[in-house]
């Protein structure tokens, strides 16, 4: 057990638990202190992980509103559609509200993860993609406040980035004996068996975790236009994969759901519900009308980390099902951007789909209030993601 512990340092409150029980046993100390033991559950411990990603998203959420006014990190210049260069005019009301909330959500992340899990390769893996697209999100952001444009970085840069880091997170799985199988096997849902194996399932996979998690941190990215819209759906996906690491961690479970059973992913149960908690306590602040926005730095990195926990878990085209408000947001601006150039180069005028891209722009065109739009979005994710969690019994 001394041994364990060492290995699994990094989880505080799990390691100070731990440290205690032996230093007890033998002791008079030892039945008061027994109850210590209920840190060795994945269950208490996502509960205390989402309890104190809220409470610490509640703390320091007006001191973090507060220091992004003082560095004027406000959105006061003027955001456009993705598609077609219209004005969004409801923004105006908005300038100079402060951005770059995704900070507090990554600082959350990260002081929960610390308190709360044990570290194993999965925890490392989704906490360095935090850091990276958290970074990427900042700079994005920063760029577009010191220009005061809505231009940020270009999509090239983003596009390289992420894609780096789906590669390198691709190759680092395949590389372990111990996890290759997550590239190497193809799964998709409904079906229990994987669907390609071998060297044109390791292709496969290696294409599909970068398309999981360049696809899922843009859209959500995308979908981030209104308030508490990104945020509150992100969370209901969230609890989805708190669901699906459990029993993919649970070696029973999953054999008698016929699913793959990932040994370590009950740790990203504990991430997951840090998420939740995180999610809830920005969105205390993000609800309309927003005190904050996350910005690039929260939307990108909360995408790409619900896209990195289903490939862990082997189930990146759940997410597909799960996300599905995503997918829509995503599909509805290459669908507007194609038939526009299109029709611009064919006829010479550009035509739309929609009255607006992303689609929840298109709504409000057609007269719906922002909060009507969220709402609607939320039971739509509600929804699709009941129908992500039947996957685990219709096989």
């Amino acid at each position: 057990m001394a041994q364990k512990c060492r290995r699994e340092r990094f989880s505080m409150l799990y390691y100070l638990s731990q440290w205690i029980l032996e230093w007890s046993a033998g002791t008079s100390h030892e039945a008061a202190l027994s109850p210590l033991r209920i840190f060795r559950y994945i269950t208490f411990r996502s509960a205390g992980a989402a309890v104190s990603a809220l409470v610490l998203s509640w703390c320091l959420g007006p001191i973090f509103i507060q220091w992004l006014k003082q560095l004027k990190f406000g959105q006061d210049y003027q955001d456009k559609a993705e598609t077609g260069g219209q004005l969004h005019a409801r923004i105006l009301s908005k300038r100079g509200t402060p951005t770059m909330g995704g900070l507090l959500i990554a600082v959350v992340l990260d002081l929960t993860a610390l308190l709360w899990t044990q570290w194993n390769a999965l925890i490392q893996l989704t906490l360095l993609s935090v850091v990276v697209l958290c970074g990427l999100g900042f700079y994005d952001d920063y760029a577009k406040i010191t220009e005061q444009s809505g231009k940020g970085t270009t999509s090239l840069v983003k596009l390289c980035v992420q894609s780096a880091l789906g590669i390198f997170i691709a190759f680092y799985l395949w590389s372990l004996p111990s996890t290759s199988s997550l590239i190497s096997e193809v799964m998709v849902p409904f079906y229990k068996h994987p669907v390609a194996v071998g060297l044109t399932g390791t292709v496969i996979g290696i294409i599909l975790t970068t398309l999981t998690i360049v696809g899922s941190s843009n859209a959500v990215n995308l979908t981030d236009g209104l308030d508490g819209l990104a945020c509150g759906c992100t969370t209901i996906v969230a609890f989805v994969f708190l669901v699906l690491t459990y029993v993919a961690g649970n070696a029973k479970t999953a054999a008698y759901l016929q699913i793959p059973h990932v040994e370590g992913a009950g740790e990203l149960t504990v991430f997951c519900a840090a998420i939740i908690g995180a999610g809830l306590g920005f969105l205390w602040f993000n609800c309309h009308p927003a005190q904050v926005f996350m910005g690039d730095t929260g939307s990108l990195t909360l995408g790409g980390v619900i896209g990195i926990i289903a490939v862990l878990i082997h189930q990146p085209l759940v997410l597909v099902i799960a996300g599905a408000v995503f997918v829509a947001e995503a599909v509805s601006v290459m669908i507007q951007t194609g038939w526009f150039k299109y029709t611009k180069r064919r006829y010479g005028t550009g035509q739309r789909v929609f009255l607006m891209a992303p689609l929840h722009h298109h709504f409000e065109k057609k007269g719906w209030h922002e909060s009507r739009v969220v709402t609607r979005f939320y039971i739509l994710s509600v929804l699709w993601a009941v129908v992500a969690l039947s996957t685990l019994k219709i096989r």
